[in-house]
């Protein structure tokens, strides 16, 4: 007989489950500030580090310090603080609307805020961005009307997208938000060929996709990153690892094992590892990307470090798989009160002001939403015409839809 042991495998399992203390303690947190900012140009294989680091803006104190300091003025940063202040107004609108059976369905994005709003920030407006479903921040960010968004979430007669979507899967060509996709590992092979194309035309705008932590264990996430590294693609890759897919926590997907950032080393493209939660930080990485992208040297992987605060989705209960109160332990804190701190250190800001402004947003989105009731929810109302079902799929409508639209009396 040999003289070995069995093989076994080894399972990830979540650190704490249901009823256990939250402990984030062995999660190393670096101070603000110690991560250096490379040149733009900076070969991948020279800055390596960043995949492994975490580049982080705001200190303990919310004081901006350090070389990746975005050196942003106190508008752009109200703007930015005002904008994410929206996107949870309007989050907590609508997931009500969702616990009242006003929609079937609804994700909310709280906690990760900054991610979408600083990078969206960080781009141009013409900027083309592929988002995940928790990105509604980047549209809100474009001032896209909110009220049209809900009309989006309710499927009815005011709907852009005419009741073809899932809600919350917006989109919005003039805005630069491409129709967001359920498998949502697509988005990266999209918007890659999206920034080739553009590239190929000789024009001069990039595009972004951002993708949960999970999805990188998908077929999709790979495919993208080779083609963004052979053909260098003026393309951002954003991985939001907010630790949890679903009801999988991240070491499912590997994070046990290396860092999402690392992903990148391999392709031969840059890795950045960023505080999702610091607003700073997220601009400052989007916006070094950026200018790489613009420069012709190609694509960059960022890896966004955050917390999924609410559950995936309505139809999920985290307090069946992880501690009910873990979102509160988190140690990267909340990126809303964490710029709200850092305007109010700068002198610009004032909690009266902060109170004054969320009465403010609540009102608008109570509002909106009032108008968009009165329209119709999904229950209630006229839906979009039966007919609009033989629109939008091509540019000129062929004969046969034509003659099947007639034979509708459409």
């Amino acid at each position: 007989m040999k003289n070995r042991k069995p093989l076994s495998l080894h399972v990830p399992v979540p650190e704490h489950r249901p009823g256990d203390k939250p402990d984030f303690s062995e999660l190393k947190v670096p101070d603000a500030g110690t991560v250096k900012r490379p040149p733009v140009n900076a070969r991948a294989h020279e800055i390596t580090d960043l995949a492994y680091a975490l580049i982080r803006v705001l200190d303990n104190g919310q004081k901006a310090v350090g070389s990746w300091n975005p050196k942003l003025d106190p508008e752009t940063l109200k703007r930015g603080l005002r904008a994410m202040m929206l996107t949870r107004a309007y989050d907590d609108r609508m997931y009500r609307a969702q616990r009242q059976g006003k929609t079937s369905f609804y994700m909310k994005s709280t906690g990760e805020e900054a991610v979408s709003v600083a990078a969206a920030l960080a781009l141009e407006p013409g900027d083309m961005c592929f988002p995940s479903y928790r990105q509604q921040g980047i549209l809100i960010t474009r001032n896209y009307p909110i009220f049209e968004m809900m009309c989006q979430v309710y499927s009815n007669v005011k709907d852009p997208l005419k009741g073809r979507q899932l809600p919350i899967m917006y989109s919005s060509k003039d805005h630069g938000f491409f129709s967001i996709s359920g498998n949502v590992g697509t988005q990266f092979p999209q918007a890659v060929g999206w920034a080739m194309a553009s590239a190929y035309k000789g024009d001069d705008r990039i595009a972004a996709s951002w993708i949960g932590e999970g999805t990188t264990a998908e077929g999709d996430f790979h495919h993208a990153l080779n083609f963004a590294s052979v053909y260098r693609a003026p393309v951002i890759l954003n991985v939001v690892n907010n630790q949890w897919a679903i009801s999988t926590f991240s070491g499912i997907a590997g994070a046990d094992e290396a860092t999402f950032a690392s992903r990148a080393i391999g392709y031969g493209l840059p890795g950045l590892r960023v505080d999702g939660n610091d607003f700073l930080a997220v601009y400052a990485a989007t916006q070094w990307a950026a200018e790489r992208a613009r420069a012709n040297l190609g694509a960059t992987l960022i890896e966004l470090y955050t917390y999924r605060a609410e559950g995936h989705s309505t139809s999920d209960d985290p307090s069946r798989y992880r501690p009910t109160d873990e979102a509160k332990a988190w140690p990267l804190g909340d990126p809303i009160e964490r710029l709200n701190r850092h305007l109010i250190g700068l002198g610009a800001w004032s909690d009266a002001e902060q109170e004054t402004l969320h009465k403010e947003l609540v009102e608008d989105v109570r509002a909106a939403n009032k108008r968009a009731e009165s329209i119709g929810t999904l229950g209630t109302g006229q839906p979009p015409p039966v007919a609009t079902m033989f629109e939008d799929v091509f540019k000129e409508m062929p004969w046969h839809l034509a003659r099947q639209r007639g034979e509708m009396g459409a």
